[in-house]
């Protein structure tokens, strides 16, 4: 009789009790053998991530046979509008929630979330053979190319080549990147539970966290409303399907290391092989709802603990730049807030200040639930586009 395997949901539950056992009870020198696997196999991932994000977004490109562009810039403004409703919900409940227990007395209580924590034995110098925009950029000219050429102008070795790379790939994350997630996702907890100081800053702040939070619920339950009606799929369905790579970005922090995981909750969802490959790889470097939903309620209330000028004039330009300008960014833990920092004076924070470094702090203590957010709201967006093509592109009587 064949044994079951333990599924991917309780493995990952698994990897993060483990790490936040390790992180609590083991000494240091035992915890920094775990932290230094972790690093580097987080060391191989963001190697493969890049090679990922072109085998993916160019055959699933490739496989568009009418309509590649116009899909890419439906996908493109389903994200920013996303990105820009959600940042700008945020703002509207925190300025009303956040006066009532955001005060300048509890500044003084925050620390440094890195503060204590433990660096791997040693590390191996590993760089991708180029960025994560430049794979988006080089797999949108090469899938263009090939949809639009193939047939016509060229044969198909192009696309076969691309093909079986994707398979290639595909390989790859089944036989090494999904196996080993849980390792990664263990080192990353026990690392934060070691320090300490997340935990601090939770304690200080925990109201602030837990709108936060229950405002990334209420965004997920309506983006897959939505696309459950869109897309004619039942979203509490859905959303049972996106349980893994909810639990996958928390643990990672990285909306690009979590695609192998969300490409087969999209498949779960009854996704189209072509546009899974193709939205999922682009939603995880330019749907940002979580991580903006994150930042708006992290300024705020570095705003509010300040008595600085808070208010529409303000926050919505600062929304609205941050949605374009952090596309990529959260292909690494805490890239969002990162990439944010030089737009902080448009706010009145300058960007090398006290207060960008509290309000870093705060980010990156809920930079896991903001990541969970991003991916899962992809996979809503994938469901859109996947009817929207099927629908008003692709035509039975354009088949031919």
């Amino acid at each position: 009789m064949e044994k079951k395997k333990l599924g991917l949901v309780p493995r990952l539950i698994i990897g993060i009790l483990l790490g936040i056992l390790i992180g609590s009870f083991l000494p240091a020198p035992l915890v920094r053998i775990v932290i230094t696997l972790s690093s580097l196999f987080s060391t191989f991932l963001r190697f493969i991530i890049p090679l990922m994000i072109l085998a993916f977004v160019v055959t699933g490109i490739a496989d568009l046979t009418h309509g590649a562009g116009k899909l890419l810039g439906i996908t493109a403004g389903i994200s920013y509008a996303s990105t820009i409703v959600a940042g700008s919900l945020a703002f509207f409940v925190a300025i009303n929630l956040f006066p009532h227990f955001v005060t300048g007395g509890i500044v003084a209580s925050i620390g440094d979330p890195e503060a204590g924590m433990l660096s791997p034995y040693f590390s191996i110098p590993l760089e991708p053979l180029f960025d994560v925009t430049g794979a988006i950029v080089l797999a949108f000219v090469l899938g263009l190319c090939i949809s639009s050429m193939r047939g016509r102008e060229i044969g198909d070795s192009a696309y076969s080549l691309a093909n079986e790379f994707s398979k290639m790939i595909v390989k790859v994350l089944n036989v090494a990147i999904i196996p080993l997630l849980p390792l990664y996702i263990m080192g990353t907890f026990a690392n934060m539970t070691y320090s300490g100081q997340t935990f601090l800053i939770l304690s200080v702040l925990w109201k602030v966290f837990l709108v936060v939070i229950c405002l990334h619920l209420c965004y997920l339950l309506a983006i897959f409303l939505f696309a459950g009606a869109i897309g004619k799929k039942n979203p509490f369905s859905m959303l049972r399907h996106q349980v893994s790579g909810y639990l996958a970005a928390m643990g990672t922090q990285s909306s690009a290391a979590t695609i192998p995981v969300n490409l087969r909750c999209a498949e779960l969802n009854g996704v189209s092989a072509q546009i899974r490959n193709f939205v999922i790889p682009l939603c995880a470097n330019i749907h940002l709802a979580g991580s903006m939903i994150t930042i708006t309620c992290c300024v705020t209330s570095v705003l509010l603990m300040n008595a600085m000028d808070v208010g529409l004039h303000t926050i919505i330009p600062f929304i609205m730049t941050l949605g374009i300008a952090m596309v990529a960014a959260p292909g690494a833990p805490g890239g969002a807030i990162m990439s944010a920092l030089p737009f902080l004076p448009m706010v009145g924070i300058a960007s090398d200040s006290a207060l960008a470094s509290l309000l870093i702090a705060l980010y990156i203590t809920q930079d896991s639930f903001g990541t969970a957010c991003n991916v899962s709201g992809d996979n809503a967006i994938a469901v859109v586009v996947d009817a929207v093509y099927h629908r008003f592109i692709k035509r039975p009587d354009r088949a031919a």
